[in-house]
């Protein structure tokens, strides 16, 4: 690794300073208590009793057949029947519609005519993909009860990840960082700004490449390949709000690596993670600068090792895909009652 000077560049360390104090004084008093109420709703499971739901995927994502959970075996959610047999329609409280399937089918490939749709059922319109990769939202409002998605505003709220308090909190302990810089890319794309960032910053530090254009990962996968790095490049393929997806949550925080964030602004980030959990690249005026700090952190073990203070109180949640989602939807029934809603302008909502 480069040699650089133990002083902060810049009056960095000054700037750290005043932004852990402004943490400690409001999200710590306020913005965390908040997100650990949201994400304890997240985690608390639904009661037992009452009638069974049933919960019906009218495709399976992507096409893919999978064997559907035991919601109570895996979360502790009672009552819930999924099932991807069509013939159910009748019965399904919920049928949910993934959106990258409803567009290569179009708006024909929706249920209609016989039998009749029960008019308490709830359509869900389900989507994990940031706007600039869900082709035709146009065209869909009308048509559904409610949204699932990682945006906070959707009816039913599933984030990639979350981090919550346990009752008894574990030690944390820092794997061993033998390298810098890494990054997982399988999708390149030099028009996005990931890759334009990634180009400029190169120039200044060395950063590791896995995926379509670089190294081959560990056999343990990204985390295991990841968790030898002190700093991992957490860059969405693009920038809307809530938009944080597994490159964080499971790439850098299940790894220990301190996440390099390109995504949505700093204060969207914030609504989910501490302050002090991650570096964004807004916060510098320029990639090299960005560069300058990361190597003044790989030369100073307590200011790097702050990023990893939340660690004593909170523990990762990384979201499984599709079975936890499934669940969800079943849980969310169970608790709504009996009132219907329709979801106006869809697109405007979502890509706003």
């Amino acid at each position: 690794m480069e040699a650089t000077p133990r002083r902060c560049p810049g009056g960095c360390r000054r700037r750290w300073r005043r932004r852990w104090r402004r943490w400690a004084l409001a999200a710590g008093l306020l913005g965390a208590a908040a997100a650990l109420a949201l994400f304890a709703a997240l985690r608390e499971p639904a009661r037992a009793g009452g009638e069974a739901v049933t919960v019906l995927l009218w495709w399976e994502p992507f096409g893919r057949p999978r064997r559907l959970a035991d919601c109570r075996r895996h979360y502790n959610i009672s009552g819930c029947r999924l099932s991807a047999d069509r013939s159910r329609f009748a019965e399904a409280q919920a049928v949910l519609f993934h959106h990258r399937d409803l567009a290569r089918h179009g708006p024909g490939g929706l249920p209609r005519g016989s039998p009749p749709r029960p008019p308490r059922q709830r359509w869900v319109w389900m989507n994990f993909e940031s706007p600039s990769h869900s082709p035709g939202l146009r065209g869909l409002s009308g048509l559904f009860n409610w949204t699932m998605s990682y945006r906070r505003d959707s009816d039913v709220f599933v984030p990639y990840g979350y981090l919550y308090a346990p009752p008894a909190p574990r030690p944390f302990v820092l794997p061993r960082k033998t390298r810098l810089v890494a990054w997982v890319i399988s999708n390149w794309n030099e028009e996005h700004a990931r890759v334009r960032y990634y180009r400029q910053l190169k120039e200044h530090l060395p950063i590791d490449v896995y995926g379509a254009r670089g190294l081959a990962l560990a056999e343990g996968g990204v985390v295991e390949t990841v968790s030898a790095y002190k700093f991992y490049l957490a860059f969405e393929n693009s920038q809307h709000t809530d938009y944080i997806t597994e490159k964080l949550w499971r790439n850098a925080f299940s790894a220990s690596a301190v996440p390099v964030v390109l995504g949505p602004r700093r204060a969207n980030y914030e609504r989910f993670i501490p302050p002090d959990s991650f570096i964004h690249v807004d916060d510098f005026p320029s990639p090299r600068l960005l560069a300058t700090y990361l190597k003044f952190l790989d030369k100073n073990k307590p200011n790097y090792r702050r990023y990893f203070a939340w660690r004593k109180k909170y523990e990762v949640h990384v979201t499984s895909f599709w079975d936890e989602h499934f669940c969800k939807v079943c849980e969310a029934v169970r608790g709504a009652g009996n009132q219907i809603k329709i979801v106006q302008n869809l697109a405007t909502w979502f890509e706003s």
